[in-house]
């Protein structure tokens, strides 16, 4: 891994995620967790703030050393335990069943085999588990999704492998989940990058 990969994509994935356009979507999602939860990339640990008191303990996945670092210093402040493992989605370390709630805010995007780690997400949630998601993806429109398939290659280049196109409820669905509510809008910005998929899924 190279330089830009290891140190410049950590600090331009927490910019990016700083922006205080994402705060109410944040607040949300993670508010609605419950119980003992796994949050899918934590990142330098934004969403710690906004678990609530019907939280018992977080475990936090996130496979980059610098934005973990970063989340390290957050978690010393949580209000809930917080346990931090260097560990992809796509191979959870943690038995089936095992977990109350899976929080994933724009990470699916990112992740290389996005249905492998779904299924991990399916394998480790219990019966009746909750996912809990906001996600940016493919936009309706046939016009937009077409510019996003031309420019996903350069932008996945440049932005740490984030994908542009991908379609948010159908990866969810094809994985074994059943969505329960999904809310779509968009944010101010490029209208290739901005539509957004926010919602709630449970297993099959």
């Amino acid at each position: 891994m190279g330089f830009y990969q290891r140190h410049v994509i950590p600090c331009l994935t927490h910019l990016a995620m700083s922006q205080s356009q994402l705060l109410p979507f944040r607040q949300h999602v993670v508010g609605a967790a419950e119980g003992r939860v796994l949050e899918i990339g934590v990142g330098s640990g934004l969403n710690f703030p906004h678990y609530g008191t019907a939280v018992g303990s977080v475990i936090g996945l996130e496979p980059s050393a610098e934005l973990l670092r970063m989340a390290r210093t957050r978690a010393r402040t949580a209000a809930v335990p917080v346990t931090l493992l260097d560990a992809s989605a796509e191979a959870i370390p943690l038995d089936s069943s095992s977990m109350d709630t899976i929080v994933t805010t724009w990470t699916l995007c990112t992740i290389p085999n996005a249905s492998r780690a779904l299924a991990e997400m399916r394998r480790v949630l219990r019966p009746g588990g909750a996912l809990l998601f906001v996600e940016h993806g493919r936009a309706p429109e046939a016009g937009v999704a077409r510019w996003q398939d031309r420019l996903d290659p350069l932008w996945s280049s440049f932005a740490g492998g984030c994908h542009l196109n991908r379609k948010m409820d159908d990866l969810v669905t094809g994985t074994g989940f059943r969505i329960e509510a999904l809310q779509n809008s968009r944010l101010p910005g490029p209208r290739t990058h901005t539509y957004l998929y926010e919602g709630r899924a449970r297993p099959v």
